[in-house]
């Protein structure tokens, strides 16, 4: 029973569903303060967030990841409790196991061990924990940031402990994500009977050969980190029910998953022009639910790979894939934002878990870490 192991175990004992923090920041704190951590709490609408940070100096090295999790699912096709931590053949199980309480519990015993070895260390180390990832995420990571901002104080280099290996802790990074930007496109016709289509305009004609151009448009070819820019729909609505109505409108639904090929205002104006051109008349409502954010290679990338191959003998890779996380919040604050935490195959599944084997290495990783960023 390592001290890695032991704190998984409690703070996935915490029945901690988003955004109930369920008491483990406090459990982190009380780890932290013999240490010399000084702690803010920053309570948003219901939401427990903590900054923490030991040392006044730059750099400032952060840690960041959240207490909450995902809703369980059907309690009666969990193995076990999902909130009694339970090992069965060398396997840890309970909800959070890998997104993220291992995480979180690796940062605070890597932190307490560097600091051991490294009372007098350089620069400052930093967590900032929060209870509002996994829900609507609009009073979490997002009011720690705004603070931070506010009296202009920044972030040298930030992990964040998302699960982001895929078959063996080590063999990816995520050093970067995707921005999110949505669109509800209205076209208007004039609604009538079907029989009369002179006396009709039909909008789903009208915006059909619309989707076929801005399917086939390369929105940019990506970069040496990302994919090109995707325009995907996922939704289109129109028509009364009736087979003999020609609808008055028709709503479409779309989504970009962009790189930072590709700025948002290019985007829209791109959208703009094709549907400015076909003549149509719309409305388009935009909403923007994640910018996006590249780490290139350099000292915080450097860091975390030489350490991890020191650990697991691995060869990391870059990553920019998946969904958005709190990266894309602490990027407005901080030039270097990685992700590395455990694998992600169980996440958010029934019977969550992550290989005992796996908490001593990822410990060890952000020690190592640590000690390429901050030892004198």
């Amino acid at each position: 029973m390592t001290d890695t192991l032991a704190l998984t175990q409690e703070l996935i004992s915490r029945r901690s569903n988003t955004p109930d923090d369920a008491g483990c920041q406090a459990l982190m704190q009380e780890r932290l303060a013999p240490l010399g951590f000084r702690f803010e709490t920053i309570v948003s609408n219901g939401v427990i967030n903590l900054w923490a940070r030991r040392g006044d100096a730059s750099p400032v090295v952060c840690f960041a990841g959240h207490t909450d999790v995902v809703p369980t699912g059907p309690l009666d096709q969990w193995y076990s409790d999902p909130f009694i931590p339970t090992i069965r053949d060398d396997i840890l199980y309970g909800r959070g196991a890998s997104d993220m309480k291992a995480s979180l519990a690796a940062f605070v015993t890597s932190i307490e061990g560097f600091v051991a070895q490294h009372p007098d260390h350089a620069g400052s180390i930093a967590l900032l924990i929060t209870s509002d990832e996994e829900g609507i995420a609009t009073h979490g990571t997002v009011k720690v940031v705004e603070m931070l901002a506010a009296r202009g104080e920044k972030i040298d280099c930030c992990i964040v402990g998302e699960p982001t290996c895929v078959s063996q802790l080590g063999d990816t990074i995520k050093n970067g994500r995707r921005g999110s930007l949505s669109g509800r496109l209205t076209v208007k016709g004039i609604q009538g009977h079907i029989a009369y289509p002179h006396l009709v305009r039909n909008p789903i004609h009208q915006v059909a050969p619309v989707i076929a151009e801005l399917a086939a448009i390369e929105w940019d070819k990506g970069n040496e980190y990302f994919p090109p820019t995707s325009w995907q729909i996922s939704n289109i609505h129109g028509g009364t029910g009736a087979t003999n109505v020609v609808p008055g409108t028709v709503e479409i639904r779309f989504n970009f998953r962009h790189s930072t090929a590709s700025t948002k205002d290019d985007l829209k104006a791109r959208v703009h022009e094709v549907l400015d051109r076909h003549g149509l008349e719309y409305d388009l409502d935009w909403e923007e639910s994640g910018k996006p954010y590249l780490t290139p290679r350099g000292a915080l990338v450097d860091a975390i790979s030489v350490a991890i191959k020191e650990v697991t003998g691995l060869d990391t890779e870059l990553s920019t894939s998946g969904g958005t996380s709190d990266g894309r919040f602490i990027a407005d604050i901080c030039a270097q934002v990685v992700e590395f935490g455990p694998m992600n195959a169980s996440i958010h599944k029934l019977n969550e878990n992550v290989p005992v084997a796996a908490l001593e290495p990822l410990r060890a990783i952000y020690q190592k870490t640590l000690e390429k960023l901050l030892s004198r």
